[in-house]
């Protein structure tokens, strides 16, 4: 499985916001937003080019517009909202999808309770949004939806990586790419990533 980690300074300094636990909702959702859009730039530098020709004020120019498969982000509900935000930005025009799973409390084990995807999803290049992976397991899920759906060569972006999650990757989905800011010692013993940044659905939204 290849992983991307992207260690661009903006990034690192961004993230590093995004951990303080003094750091409020509205100023975390924005921190998540920027962070995504940065990192896009990174996970989406494999995409198609066609050559063209447009006309500038003065002259023909050439130049190159992406060509190949549209884009599809698909966001882990409900903390993957955030990234798609983020880099709508980028690419106003992609399809957007949500796959609605919770981790039980009690065995860590991914509950999926919702799923809604564009309708040609196989044909597109999708990229599965979720700001943290733990344990690895909602991730996994998600991925093999994707695939029972024809979805193909799918990259994961998360911010923050523990090493339990990317394992569960590799063994799941060895085929998948991840894309991440970070990459943490380990989980505690509540399936939370140490240092982390705590839970990021509730620093999102301001619900804890």
């Amino acid at each position: 499985m290849r992983i991307t980690l992207v260690d661009h300074p903006l990034v690192q300094h961004k993230l590093a916001h995004l951990r303080d636990k003094g750091t409020g909702a509205k100023d975390f959702r924005e921190l998540a937003q920027e962070l995504s859009l940065l990192m896009a730039y990174e996970a989406m530098r494999d995409l198609e080019l066609t050559e063209t020709t447009v006309e500038t004020p003065v002259a023909p120019a050439r130049a190159k517009v992406l060509s190949g498969k549209k884009l599809a982000l698909v966001a882990i509900l409900r903390a993957g909202l955030v990234m798609v935000e983020g880099i709508l930005r980028l690419i106003p025009h992609a399809r957007v999808g949500h796959i609605g799973i919770f981790r039980d409390p009690g065995s860590l084990k991914p509950v999926p309770y919702y799923a809604k995807l564009p309708a040609d999803i196989a044909e597109r290049r999708v990229f599965l949004l979720d700001p943290m992976l733990a344990t690895g397991g909602s991730a996994s899920h998600a991925l093999s939806l994707l695939k029972a759906k024809g979805a193909a060569g799918m990259k994961l972006m998360c911010l923050i990586a523990a090493p339990e999650g990317l394992e569960r990757i590799a063994q799941d989905h060895p085929d998948a790419e991840v894309v991440v800011a970070a990459i943490d010692e380990r989980l505690n013993e509540h399936g939370y990533i140490v240092p982390g940044l705590g839970d990021a659905g509730d620093r999102i939204y301001g619900t804890k």
